[in-house]
């Protein structure tokens, strides 16, 4: 089972929950609908990674950067900074055919974090910020959400159980885009504008 790390030690979610579509602008720039409820997939243990490693056999791959958080008893206790990758090309085909998303969204490594920090203060003064060989291409707080993390995780529980330790994405702002081997990605959680956690990822 793969683990991340909480305050320098390392634990095992068993899964990953992600909402989709909580961030207008990034659902503009997809030229998707606004959902009328929530939209969630789930990526599994597997899919979770302390590297960002371009996916084999694929030409394409888009980044987003998300808040991350850790949910114990369900609640949040902890914050990190995620990525969640996607084949877009072949979820654009999926959603065509009204097929589920897990081959663009669930596949090895497809959930790359940082070390995650204990966490118990105001969720509404976090953002996160995504830098690529320098240039900043995501930037996004929790006041732009459209379902707060709160929201988020009683909605989900109307039909899933959080195990300890399990992790929630909670959306990306605008700015995705691809990527390639040997980019540099400096992910960013920032709390009260200062700093909470950094972290420099080489592309593998």
């Amino acid at each position: 089972m793969n683990k991340i790390k909480l305050d320098d030690k390392y634990i095992t979610p068993s899964k990953v929950v992600c909402i989709g579509r909580n961030y207008l602008e990034h659902i503009a720039e997809l030229n998707n609908d606004t959902p009328d409820e929530m939209v969630f997939f789930i990526k599994p243990n597997s899919s979770i990674s302390e590297e960002l490693v371009f996916p084999k056999n694929h030409n394409s791959c888009h980044y987003e950067a998300e808040i991350s958080f850790i949910i114990k008893e369900n609640k949040i206790t902890a914050v990190g900074f995620g990525l969640d990758l996607t084949l877009r090309e072949v979820q654009t085909k999926l959603k065509e055919k009204g097929l589920p998303w897990e081959r663009a969204k669930s596949f090895h490594k497809s959930a790359v974090f940082s070390d995650f920090v204990s966490f118990n203060d105001d969720i509404s003064k976090l953002e996160v910020e995504l830098f690529i060989n320098g240039e900043l291409k995501q930037k996004g707080d929790v006041s732009l959400m459209i379902n707060k993390p709160e929201d988020i995780i009683n909605e989900a529980r109307t039909f899933l159980d959080f195990e300890d330790n399990d992790i929630l994405m909670s959306g990306t702002p605008k700015g995705v885009g691809k990527f390639i081997v040997g980019d540099v990605f400096l992910g960013k959680i920032i709390y009260d504008n200062k700093v909470l956690i950094q972290k420099e990822f080489i592309v593998l």
